[in-house]
């Protein structure tokens, strides 16, 4: 490929390496900042005064996988975070005191998952925690000193899903899974016991749940589809029994709720259809948020306030260019600029994100997102059909939004047309949207993006005979049901992390989501029955190897708690015995994703150069990704050029 041509590439370092700087928080007090940013390579938590940013200093010293989630305590003085080994998800829990620069683990049990419950200003030197140390399927709840990391045991579970937990630490409410697929709320009684105060019935049970309390604890907040179909917040006063609607929006799901940080009541209501919108309930801040709409562009998104509510980090999401991270003063009216995730994406040729809704053959609307190559400008309509990939998300409980997506981008760059579906079962868009999934995958949700395939190639947007399939997790499965359902439709798939057989997923499922299994059992198939298992079976890929006819690439972590490596060793192994080619990419420190930027790197330059030879589009060569990466290939390294070089190499 032509020298010209390799400078115009956006490196994949670029887009896919570690952020500068991620997840900015405020301390509780305002006095300090703190943020994610690499140490020699590895996430790790920095930290430094509120009113000077640049002189943070990194306070974790992690040497592998990097941080990925923390919190503030209320002391001030600590940071909270969790990190597994290798993927396996049984997060610990560690407090980092800044006065003196320890760490301690909080919960240093092998094999057991910590869940922070609540972390609360009432109790600075204390949080709750779940742990499933008594029984792997449920997490009782501890108080635990972040200091000294003495824990006490404050509520045993005995079947429940979840607790709901106030300010005060008292334990509230607690959910558990019916046989039909809803849900049951209940609370506790004075003799210990527990009785009976909603049912939520199982159309409703994605899009209904309690999610806090108003100062007095008194009042509920829900999020509650009952009696309609988009969720809406709504207050339940838990003495009178009366119900008050907050908010709602007839097109979509509450998707965000601001509320303030000590007196609890609600500010603001966020709702996503195509774009993020929200809605001022208290006006007391709708001056402030009239004043962020005039400092930039992109979608607004208050990510961290002060106890006191004087200060905010405010952050603006664009699709074609970094997140944009500002400090606000509420008092002044005043707004800092302290800088971008990725300044490395800064003045880039990056692409434009289309949304679209595209009609279903049943007559569903699919909120759809689409890009194409910079050349298009911001026209939404290509000179000439593009060779396409269909990027499906996961899940396929969530859904894909507007905003800067690393993929989309280093498609569009490449020279693609891509397409992203929320296909039926996908969430935020009402609970008859949810529902119309149920038990439809490798079915209706499959024609679902067969669908919008179709509208793309009927638009000029997609050549018929270069569309690709590509997405992990459900979006593995969707490839893989693409390769299998639909052979003649999809020139190629890259699966990541997709199940292959889901009788044997819901088999192997994590012990801790066996409380929800009545969940899966409705939505996907029972497993249980013989006539589940049939269906299930039908619905495999793996059922139908056969069919595939066309390139598979699959990259799969071997810690995966939730699909297992079994799940691709499979159908690799199916395929194989008849003699169908295919490629299949194994991390050994990885899990439900690739979360160590040197394997994201190595898999997207083999997915990339995948997709080239059979797609035609351009590519970044291979070069040195594979460097400090845990990538093998135990299967078809001769499918991809300039492969078996490279690791013949390293």
């Amino acid at each position: 490929m032509a020298n010209s041509k390799i400078a115009s590439l956006i490196p994949r370092e670029v887009l896919f390496g570690n952020p500068d700087k991620a997840s900015v928080e405020l301390s509780p007090d305002g006095n300090r900042i703190s943020y994610l940013a690499p140490v020699n390579g590895v996430l790790n938590i920095w930290v430094g005064p509120a009113a000077d940013p640049p002189t943070a200093r990194p306070v974790t010293d992690d040497k592998d996988r990097g941080i990925r989630f923390y919190v503030w305590a209320y002391t001030n003085d600590h940071i909270l975070y969790i990190q597994d080994k290798d993927g396996d998800e049984n997060w610990r829990l560690y407090s980092v005191d800044l006065s003196t620069n320890q760490t301690k683990d909080l919960t240093p049990i092998e094999g057991v998952q910590a869940q922070i419950q609540q972390v609360s200003h009432k109790s600075p030197q204390e949080i709750i925690v779940g742990l499933n140390d008594r029984n792997p399927q449920f997490h009782d709840l501890y108080l635990i000193d972040i200091a000294t990391g003495e824990r006490r045991l404050i509520q045993r579970n005995d079947g429940f899903s979840r607790f709901v937990t106030d300010d005060d630490y008292n334990i509230r409410f607690a959910m558990r899974m019916t046989t039909d697929g809803g849900s049951e709320v209940l609370r506790p009684t004075e003799d210990d016991s527990w009785e009976l105060f909603i049912t939520i019935l199982m159309e409703d049970l994605l899009t209904t749940s309690p999610v806090g309390f108003d100062k007095t604890g008194k009042l509920l907040y829900m999020i509650d589809s009952r009696d309609r179909n988009t969720a809406a917040l709504v207050t339940l006063d838990l003495e009178t029994g009366k119900h008050t609607l907050l908010a709602e929006d007839s097109q979509a799901d509450i998707s965000g709720v601001m509320v303030h940080p000590t007196e609890k009541t609600v500010q603001a209501v966020s709702f996503t259809r195509e774009r993020k919108r929200w809605q001022i309930l208290d006006d007391s801040i709708a001056e402030d948020l009239a004043a962020l709409r005039e400092i930039a562009t992109g979608d607004i998104e208050i990510i961290s306030r002060t106890l006191d509510d004087r200060h905010w980090i405010v952050a603006y999401e664009m699709d074609n260019g970094p997140i944009r991270y500002y400090r606000y003063q509420r008092a002044e009216k005043e707004t800092q600029f302290l800088f971008t995730n990725r300044k490395a994406l800064e003045g880039l040729p990056l692409a434009k994100m289309h949304s679209v809704t595209i009609r279903s053959r049943d007559g569903l609307d699919l909120v759809s997102y689409y890009t194409l190559p910079v050349v298009s400008g911001d026209d939404p309509q290509p000179g000439a059909p593009l060779p396409m990939i269909l990027l499906v998300h996961g899940g396929p409980w969530g859904r894909d939004t507007w905003g800067y997506d690393p993929m989309h981008q280093m498609l569009a760059n490449r020279g693609y047309a891509v397409l992203s579906v929320n296909f039926r079962g996908s969430t935020g868009l009402g609970k008859a949207f949810i529902n119309a999934g149920n038990c439809e995958w490798a079915a209706k949700m499959h024609d679902d993006l067969v669908d919008a395939v179709n509208w793309a190639i009927d638009k000029g947007i997609a050549d018929p005979e270069r569309v690709a399939i590509m997405g992990g997790s459900y979006g593995g499965y969707a490839t893989l049901v693409g390769m299998t359902f639909t052979p003649d439709l999809f020139t190629c798939g890259v699966d990541i992390v997709g199940p292959s057989n889901l009788v044997t997923l819901l088999e192997s499922i994590p012990p801790y989501w066996q409380p929800q299994i009545d969940m899966f059992a409705t939505r996907v198939g029972d497993h249980r029955t013989e006539e589940g298992r049939v269906f299930l079976t039908e619905r495999s890929p793996l059922t139908h190897v056969e069919r595939i006819k066309r390139p598979l690439l699959i990259g799969q972590g071997a810690n995966d708690p939730r699909v297992k490596q079994a799940e691709s060793d499979q159908i690799v192994t199916a395929m194989q015995e008849k003699n169908i080619p295919v490629t299949y990419v194994l991390y050994s420190d990885e899990g439900h994703g690739f979360a160590r930027p040197e394997n994201r790197l190595s898999f997207y330059a083999v997915a990339e150069a995948f997709l080239a030879a059979h797609l035609g589009g351009e590519c970044e060569s291979i070069g040195d990704s594979f460097i400090d990466s845990t990538i093998a290939v135990p299967s078809g390294v001769e499918q991809i050029p300039g492969l078996s070089a490279v690791l013949s190499h390293d």
